[in-house]
């Protein structure tokens, strides 16, 4: 056994949760939830089972099926991490919790109609990132475990919900919209309240459960779009007009990175309190009315949301210490959506105001260098206290590096290279990224690109003939990438070159690429077989110049492994100690 994230209290031996079926009575005057939570997990359990609470009063657990109470125990309060929910499970596959959460649940804001735009009714929203979803319900708080879930808003009937699920239906309560065994409000179905229905069918991380409730009006913005805030005309027709772009940018998003997986992407502009610039709630983004500018750049933001769509929402971070996996993926797909939309010139811009708040919070963390890392250890700390833009920024400018200089090697056209002679290919070859170690390779990323320069290496052969070259620069630059990264295709053509030219100019970086760096012993031994069979042919410079020499090294090193020196290496130290020893 053991917790699959220093965040939450879920084990790694305990099946994950399939499905919450959620029934929710908001209570204004009390700014609390009733609730019950009807779980259902992967695969029957038995012995001890674990959930993260935080603030929530526990009523009862039960087995749906028996109706029968099922032993639970609620740990003492961690300060960041809540309670740990313990529950006695006899191959269970399904239990029902009652609870209720509490007027300072750290996920959810009530708002008096005073603290509104509008002044007229109250108002409720959820942030539940990063680790606040457990004291909305409790769950697996974790991003390793997503869950799909339904859920039955019942509220006063003068308020709208909005959900980032579907949205089925808006109707009066009925005494069967709770399990029996659940413990109902009294009030369920008195007069004045109805029930909002919503579906999630997609499993997501419980960080993007996410509901809003209060005097809400709406704009039509597009096909996929329906704009939400406060109904307060003014601010819902500037909000609608800074936003008309949206499906355009859905549409490049698509165009970019496949198609859009969530079939609405609608937008709640928030209270002035909500603590982020946009929230990524897949079906519905939230946003800080501060973005609302009047000049469509506060669009930025929606690009980043939407840009969560596909990484962060389909492809998720499993814990808080890989956070950078979402929100450095989702800067990069932000700012190339920004360009397609808003030009390079923006883009270019945006690059730049990023960058300032990386230093700035480098800075910030000069004494704790651990929260400056991409992937980094949280345990034992609240991942609300190093939140910053290193995740976002300094993942976003890992990913532009690596795009700079392998993405940008792109195939040169016929037209362009048409007046090439050997200097502007040497060039062009040149700059194509050199051979990637073992040890550098980041988390398989790196080795995808390595795979694609070994695409572009056989593709450029095929279409210019590089390979069979009468300029030997043109020809060996384009060997030494071949080698370099591991294409076998073309150690023929090494080998006759080795053995029919002795200029030393093409011998250093074709037996250098062979033997050099770690993981390639063919390499080396097909190197030693050819300087051996050729090295007579060489003229006695070549022999003891810095092509032996390198040679020479590797098999000395060689020996201190226990091999046997040849003769041609026994002869060539003593030729090697005198110029280079």
């Amino acid at each position: 056994m053991g917790r699959i994230d220093p965040h939450s209290f879920t084990e790694s031996s305990e099946p994950a949760t399939r499905h919450i079926g959620l029934a929710l009575y908001l209570d204004f005057p009390s700014s609390t939830i009733e609730g019950s939570a009807l779980f259902t997990l992967d695969a029957p359990h038995t012995g001890p089972f674990s959930l993260d609470t935080r603030g929530l009063t526990i009523h009862s657990v039960l087995s749906p099926e028996t109706q029968t109470p099922i032993p639970f125990s609620l740990s003492a309060a961690h300060p960041f991490s809540g309670s740990q929910l313990s529950l006695t499970l006899s191959n269970h596959t399904s239990f029902l919790i009652s609870y209720t959460t509490s007027p300072s649940s750290s996920a959810l804001q009530w708002l008096l109609p005073p603290q509104t735009l509008a002044k007229s009714h109250p108002f409720v929203y959820t942030q539940c990132q990063a680790i606040h979803a457990r004291s909305v319900f409790p769950c697996q708080d974790t991003p390793a475990v997503r869950i799909r879930y339904s859920a039955l808003l019942n509220i006063p009937s003068h308020l709208s919900a909005v959900m980032a699920a579907r949205h089925l239906h808006r109707r009066p309560p009925r005494e069967g919209d709770l399990p029996a065994t659940a413990t109902a409000p009294a009030s369920w179905c008195s007069p004045g309240r109805v029930v909002e229905e919503f579906l999630m069918d997609q499993p997501v991380p419980p960080y993007l459960f996410a509901f809003a409730v209060g005097g809400l009006g709406n704009r039509e913005v597009g096909p996929r779009t329906r704009l939400y805030a406060e109904d307060v005309p003014a601010l819902l027709d500037s909000a609608a007009a800074e936003f008309a772009g949206t499906e355009e940018m859905i549409r490049e998003g698509e165009r970019l990175f496949g198609p859009y997986e969530w079939e609405r992407f609608d937008l709640l502009v928030l209270p002035p309190s909500f603590p982020y610039g946009g929230m990524e709630n897949p079906r519905m983004v939230f946003l800080t009315p501060t973005v609302v500018k009047g000049d469509a750049t506060g669009a930025q933001v929606v690009a980043h949301e939407l840009a969560h769509s596909w990484t962060g929402n389909l492809i998720t971070n499993k814990t808080n210490e890989h956070f950078w996996l979402n929100e450095g993926f989702t800067t990069y797909a932000e700012r190339r959506i920004v360009e397609a939309v808003q030009g390079e010139q923006r883009a270019t811009l945006n690059i730049g105001i990023g960058w300032r708040g990386l230093n700035e919070d480098v800075e910030r963390f000069k004494d704790n260098l651990e929260f400056t890392k991409l992937k980094n250890n949280q345990e034992g700390i609240d991942p609300d206290d190093v939140y910053s833009q290193v995740p976002y920024e300094k993942g976003f400018q890992f990913l532009w590096r690596i795009e700079r200089q392998f993405s940008g090697i792109g195939m040169p056209r016929e037209d362009e290279v048409a007046d090439w002679q050997g200097q502007e290919w040497e060039l062009y070859l040149d700059n194509l990224p050199k051979s990637i170690e073992a040890s550098q390779l980041f988390s398989g990323v790196e080795r995808e690109l390595l795979s694609g320069i070994f695409e572009l290496v056989i593709a450029l052969d095929s279409r210019y003939k590089l390979s069979e070259s009468k300029d030997y620069e043109v020809k060996v630059s384009f060997l030494q990438r071949a080698i370099s990264c591991g294409c076998r295709d073309y150690y023929n053509e090494v080998e006759k070159t080795l053995k029919e030219v002795g200029r030393m100019k093409y011998l250093r970086p074709l037996y250098t690429a062979l033997v050099k760096g770690s993981g390639k012993e063919d390499d080396k031994v097909f190197a030693k077989r050819i300087f051996s069979e050729a090295r007579e042919c060489y003229h006695p410079i070549a022999q003891v110049d810095e092509t032996a020499y390198t040679m020479f090294r590797w098999a000395r090193s060689e020996r201190r492994h226990g091999h046997v020196l040849l003769g041609w290496e026994r002869n060539m130290a003593s030729c090697v100690s005198l110029r280079w020893e």
